[in-house]
């Protein structure tokens, strides 16, 4: 049995709709405070189970990083090293304003052509070869710990409410996308992606090219403008900044082949190109696992209709192996879900996607309705390599954090909360502080 349709079911409705958040999923109070005020106030490290030998074609470094995006950042490296960006291997894109550490892989290069490398705020340590590219598959999850700063609380207060809000994760906290993954200054990427859907590469050039947010520096909004409102490509390309190299490179091609835009994203890494579309799938799952919560169905039980992945042998979900929910699996299911051994998904929207039935099923092709998508368009005839079949996605994030309190060092009289968890694999840690903070 489905329960009654309950509005928001005593859920806090929220402005994330940029993102296809519309709600929060915790009842208490949260925290307030701000975080990154300091670079190293949220450090990530990347969680894996590969072991490396000394011999092999890809040598394996150790990355630590502070404010750097990791595409520009593979991009930079591609060019000091003199080698293609396709060379570089990894595992996972990791936050730009934070102290990432992180293995990445460069094949064919020696030790010491690294030491041509003197970037500020990178560092790489050799740790060893492989014969194997690191890639996806190769990432278990990420280790966080992160400051939130200028809580209007005392110690106490602020270890109370996180003490409440952690008790309402005790199976979990929806697994949304979070903010990275659309652009944190600049949430655009699944805009493009919408429009590379569409068809109009047009529009998903100078919407990445040109489209200005109020959240990045004045001189950067006002070049984009000129260049939106005038088309004038040779002129906005005197005007931007160095460092929107990905943007420089695309007006670059457009100028000398006006009109080519399926080409202006063809100067863009491969890893970069599926990036938008990747996005616009995100935003689309965030819309239906918020739709979800809305109207009363538990992330944490299966209905019939549903479809579930079970646990892999590294104890991670494995949506390769899914399974529809049916009246006499139910109960089945519904125990191993409660012992961390299955788990309800949501679908990563593609051309050949894998639709639940029941009222979650139409949940989920209603969403698709509603934003006019024709599932064809995740073919991407004009640059078939972006396209994408569809897959399935786990729709709960285990989280069992640490937590404690103490003085602001950087805001004297205010508390500052330390938050320490691990997430595995796909895991948005901006989506768990969110619920924390709430604000």
């Amino acid at each position: 049995m489905l329960p009654e349709e309950a509005g928001h079911g005593g859920f806090i409705i929220t402005d994330d709709s940029q993102i296809g958040i519309g709600l929060h999923y915790t009842k208490n109070p949260g925290i307030g405070g701000c975080i990154r005020q300091q670079v190293d106030d949220f450090c990530v490290e990347e969680l894996t189970n590969r072991v490396e030998t000394a011999n092999g074609s890809y040598l394996i470094v150790e990355l630590t990083k502070r404010n750097w995006d990791t595409h520009r950042l593979i991009r930079e490296l591609s060019r000091i090293l003199r080698v293609s960006q396709d060379r570089f291997g990894w595992a996972g894109t990791k936050d730009k304003r934070a102290l990432t550490k992180q293995k990445i892989s460069i094949w064919n290069i020696g030790e010491e052509e690294l030491a041509r490398v003197r970037l500020k705020d990178v560092e790489l340590k050799v740790i060893g070869r492989s014969n194997k590219k690191i890639s996806l598959g190769d990432l278990w999850g990420n280790r966080f710990r992160i400051t939130v700063r200028a809580v209007e609380l005392s110690q106490e207060e602020a270890l109370a409410r996180v003490k409440a809000i952690s008790s309402e994760f005790e199976k979990g906290a929806p697994n949304f996308f979070g903010v990275q993954r659309f652009g944190e200054n600049r949430p655009v990427t699944h805009v493009v992606g919408e429009a590379i859907v569409r068809g109009n590469f047009k529009e998903a050039a100078l919407t990445y090219i040109a489209r200005p947010f109020p959240d990045e520096p004045e001189e950067i909004r006002n070049v984009r403008r000129y260049v939106l409102d005038t088309g004038d490509l040779k002129a906005g390309l005197k005007m931007y900044p160095v460092r929107l190299q990905f943007e420089i490179a695309m007006m670059n091609h457009l100028i000398a082949h006006p009109e080519d835009y399926t080409g202006a994203f063809r100067v863009l890494s491969s890893n970069l190109q599926k990036m938008f579309l990747h996005a616009y799938q995100s935003y689309i799952f965030n819309i239906i696992l918020s739709r979800r919560i809305q109207a009363g169905l538990s992330i944490h039980e299966a209905y019939e209709g549903d479809i579930v992945c079970f646990k892999n042998e590294m104890g991670m979900p494995d949506t390769s192996r899914l399974q529809k929910v049916t009246a006499d699996n139910l109960d089945g299911i519904n125990n191993l879900i409660n012992r961390g051994r299955a788990f309800v998904t949501a679908p990563i929207v593609g051309y050949d996607t894998n639709f639940a039935e029941g009222k979650q099923g139409e949940m989920e092709r209603e969403v698709v309705k509603e934003l006019g998508i024709d599932l064809e368009g995740f073919k991407v005839p004009a640059m078939p390599e972006m396209a994408s079949k569809g897959l399935r996605k786990e729709i709960v994030l285990p989280i069992k954090p640490e937590y404690s309190a103490g003085e602001d060092e950087t805001n004297p009289g205010k508390t500052k909360l330390v938050l320490e968890f691990s997430l595995p694999k796909g895991g948005y840690a901006t989506t768990v502080l969110r619920e924390y903070m709430k604000g």
